[in-house]
């Protein structure tokens, strides 16, 4: 039977497991600082895919994803002995690229935001660039 309810559920115990495990499991001193920011479990509550950020630049994002890749199985049996379900989850670790994307889409907001401001103050100086009243009168 399919609960979406329990598999939410499972998801936020997996992630909040995964962020206890990964100070005691994964003892790398290489590895960034690494923030679990959702997982989401499949209904039948078979695999769980676990999303990640890591703060750093480039290269430590790369080395904390290999990290982690190498670590998956021992996150996993934390995870498993702690979980208390009858099957662990199989983890797919995947790096979130949300925050990347939002950032971006911030910058466009605060441009738009700046073009728009530029526009309204070019409107407010502008004159017709013809007569004033641009309309025939039948009066006159």
């Amino acid at each position: 039977m399919v609960d979406a309810a329990r598999a939410r559920r499972l998801g936020e115990r997996i992630k909040v497991l995964a962020a206890e495990a990964l100070t005691k499991v994964v003892k790398d001193p290489d590895l960034g600082f690494v923030t679990f920011t959702d997982c989401r479990v499949t209904p039948d509550l078979s695999h769980a895919k676990l999303y990640y950020t890591v703060f750093g630049s480039d290269e430590d994002k790369e080395r904390s994803a290999e990290i982690l890749d190498r670590n998956r199985g021992r996150l996993r049996g934390e995870i498993g002995h702690r979980l208390g379900v009858r099957i662990t989850p199989t983890l797919e670790l995947e790096e979130d690229s949300v925050p990347e994307t939002a950032g971006a889409l911030a910058e466009l907001l605060a441009e738009a935001k700046r073009r728009d401001a530029e526009l309204e103050q070019l409107a407010k100086n502008a004159k017709p660039a013809g007569d004033e009243d641009p309309y025939k009168h039948p009066e006159q």
